[in-house]
């Protein structure tokens, strides 16, 4: 397996790695410094990034703002040079805003997803303008099939003129939010339920033909879109097998929690050690959408219908009603960020339960391409 910087825009990664970006307090500066050092991309999440902030309850819109930029220079203090940036969800309430704040913030990179990032590049080129800014940061759209990878290229170069500087693909052994329906993950999933170790040959067309587009606009703008594969891959032989479907980079999310580095709160990262196959399930999410997490207390709970009470609302996503949610994504997610494990939603990857020690990401990113 042969090792390329990744070029993104205006800067270069040494290694092409991408630490995926896990909300509420999981990806915050310590990680992202961490992976930005050892040459990958650092990626901090804004998903209620503030919620250590004092006044989080109060103004979660405000608070989150306020902790871009802290966390941004909280990375750069561990990583000078390195390859900083942000996931943003397009569900998130106010997206514009927090495209601003990070783009303000001196954000390398934007990786968005949760939805598909239409407009990314409108807000993303008034963002810098307002800061004054004489380079954008590089826009990642992350999807996860190929007709969302075409909507997005279609429209991007029929109104912007532009093509992303990165594509992530995210398959189904994914953490967290999963963008497939219940019936695609059955398809795209070899049979073993949520803790799979293996994508099905279905995904792997599915795969192809994303390549197959990306190379059709390739041509097209005379410029090379590089591709990054996520979900799933935790050792070496995933990430071989991902270089050569074609993949310029990978992107890995749940291996880095469990480092020293990660800024999850000790009892959250012992979770993913306790954790066996069985114990990873799918979950559908108050908005909707189903998601990967480790079965606790908090689960069993909601799987048995019961309709947990939540704080006043956060307005994280814009789908969300308070009045029928069954809990409150925001609440769940700050638990786990805290340690208080068992009241908490664990969001984690298909292989999370391979787990069984701390590292620190110096060794996770030897184990992914050192000796191959």
């Amino acid at each position: 397996m042969e090792i390329k910087p990744l070029k993104l825009g205006e800067r270069e990664a040494r290694l092409p790695l991408i630490q995926g970006g896990m909300g509420v307090g999981i990806s915050l500066g310590g990680l992202a410094g961490a992976v930005a050092r050892e040459g990958g991309v650092g990626i901090i999440s804004t998903a209620q990034i503030g919620f250590r902030e004092p006044d989080f309850d109060r103004d979660s819109l405000g608070a989150n703002l306020r902790a871009v930029k802290k966390e941004l220079d909280r990375a750069r203090a561990i990583a000078p040079e390195g390859v900083i940036g942000f996931n943003i969800m397009v569900a998130s309430r106010c997206y514009e805003e927090y495209v601003k704040a990070t783009v303000a913030a001196g954000a390398d990179i934007i990786i968005s997803g949760a939805g598909l990032p239409m407009d990314l590049p409108k807000a993303a080129a008034e963002a810098a303008r307002e800061a004054g800014r004489e380079t954008e940061p590089a826009l990642a759209p992350i999807v996860s099939t190929e007709k969302a990878a075409r909507v997005v290229l279609r429209y991007w170069d029929k109104k912007y003129k532009r093509m992303p500087d990165l594509l992530v693909v995210e398959g189904p052994l994914a953490g967290g939010h999963l963008g497939f329906t219940r019936e695609q993950l059955d398809q795209f999933v070899e049979p073993g339920q949520a803790a799979s170790e293996e994508i099905s040959p279905a995904y792997e067309e599915e795969i192809r033909a994303i390549f197959k587009t990306v190379l059709s606009f390739e041509e097209k703008y005379e410029t090379r879109i590089p591709v990054a594969l996520a979900g799933g891959i935790d050792n070496r032989e995933r990430a071989r097998k991902a270089f050569d479907l074609g993949a310029d980079a990978i992107q890995v999310a749940s291996r880095f929690v469990t480092t020293e580095e990660c800024d999850a709160d000790i009892r959250y990262k012992e979770a993913y050690i306790r954790a066996g196959k069985e114990d990873i399930v799918i979950v559908k999410s108050p908005v909707g959408m189903p998601g990967r997490a480790i079965r606790n207390r908090f689960m069993e709970r909601v799987m048995g219908g019961e309709k947990i009470p939540h704080s006043p609302c956060h307005r994280c996503l814009h789908t969300c009603n308070p009045a029928e949610i069954p809990y409150c994504i925001t609440d769940a997610l700050v638990s786990a960020a805290k340690g208080d494990v068992e009241n908490a939603l664990l969001f984690c990857g298909a292989g999370a339960w391979k787990a069984d020690r701390i590292e620190t990401v110096r060794e996770v990113i030897q184990s992914l391409f050192i000796g191959s």
